[in-house]
């Protein structure tokens, strides 16, 4: 029995991915993405790529450095794929060729996203509770409440964006990527029915990873000491691609080992976070995700199954 009751079937050959975007999904096998997006029309219209390069390096297969090299490709081709995507669902273009290269300025404007958001997540709560180590009488206590802070910011954030109506629609999407693989996973049918009776979570998904972070980062910046301060900064942002790669590899063995009941217990919590992340998707919603699905696999080389 699969981890939500649902009959598991032989464990797939290739282990598929996702990410909601505008008013689409986009899905990621081992070579080759796909991305579905409904114009205001009602059509659907999708790319596929072949990746090579960064994305299909042997990185991918070394424990810890994979989840850093995972990491950056899931950046790169999610931001493509959400450039991409906006310009579809505002009909500021016809879909009908795949996104532009990042260039110079998208990688800038990635580069100093990603920069603010390290700052404030991994220095934010250093800097808001260094100061506790005297009156609380020890740097350890402080350090405690650093995590508790980067996991209550994480929290936080995820709840404010998801007051939204565009991102909740962005999360009727998500839920609808989780469902589409989980029917991938555990059962011959791929259709809108058989998507719907599955849960819109799932234990490989970047909601899960973000929680798994915080809860890592507490755990390695705890035994990176705290003294001097000035290595307390600089271990915070020295150490991310060790936090980054821990959380992977805990992740994948989540994902692949769901079945365990102990390891059902471990990622209760991410499973738990993911309903601030998902909302139900519609019927038209599905078959996005079903068509991004099955572009990817076609592109894979997997058996075509019926998705309707």
């Amino acid at each position: 029995m699969h981890a939500y009751g649902v009959p598991m079937t032989e464990a797939p050959q290739r282990i598929y991915g996702g990410q909601a975007v505008v008013e689409g999904v986009m899905m990621r096998g081992p070579t080759a993405v796909a991305v579905a997006v409904r114009r205001p029309d009602g059509e659907i219209v999708s790319y596929t790529e072949r990746l090579s390069g960064l994305f299909t390096t042997r990185l991918r297969n070394v424990p810890l450095i994979r989840g850093v090299a995972v990491l950056a490709e899931s950046l790169t081709l999610g931001v493509r794929a959400l450039n991409w995507a906006s310009s579809v669902a505002s009909e500021e273009s016809d879909g009908r060729s795949g996104p532009e290269p990042l260039g110079i300025s998208g990688w800038l404007s990635l580069m100093m996203t990603m920069g603010i958001a390290s700052l404030v997540f991994f220095l934010g709560p250093v800097l808001a509770t260094f100061w506790l180590d005297g009156p609380l009488g020890s740097a350890w206590w402080s350090l405690l409440i650093e995590s508790a802070l980067r996991l209550v910011l994480l929290l936080g954030y995820v709840w404010l964006i998801g007051q939204s109506e565009e991102i909740q629609r962005i999360f009727q999407y998500h839920a609808a990527e989780h469902q589409t693989i989980h029917a991938h996973e555990h059962g011959p049918e791929l259709s809108v029915p058989a998507v719907r009776r599955h849960p819109p979570e799932h234990p490989r998904c970047g909601t899960s990873f973000l929680l798994t972070v915080a809860v890592v980062s507490g755990l390695v910046f705890i035994f990176a000491g705290a003294d001097p301060l000035w290595w307390r900064f600089a271990s915070r942002l020295l150490l991310i691609p060790l936090v980054a790669g821990l959380a992977y590899e805990a992740i994948r063995f989540g994902g692949l080992h769901a079945r365990w009941p102990v390891v059902r217990g471990l990622f209760t919590a991410n499973l738990l976070l993911q309903r601030l992340t998902t909302r139900t998707p519609d019927d038209e919603q599905i078959q996005v995700a079903l068509e991004a699905f099955r572009q990817v696999r076609a592109m894979e080389g997997d058996d075509e199954r019926a998705a309707s």
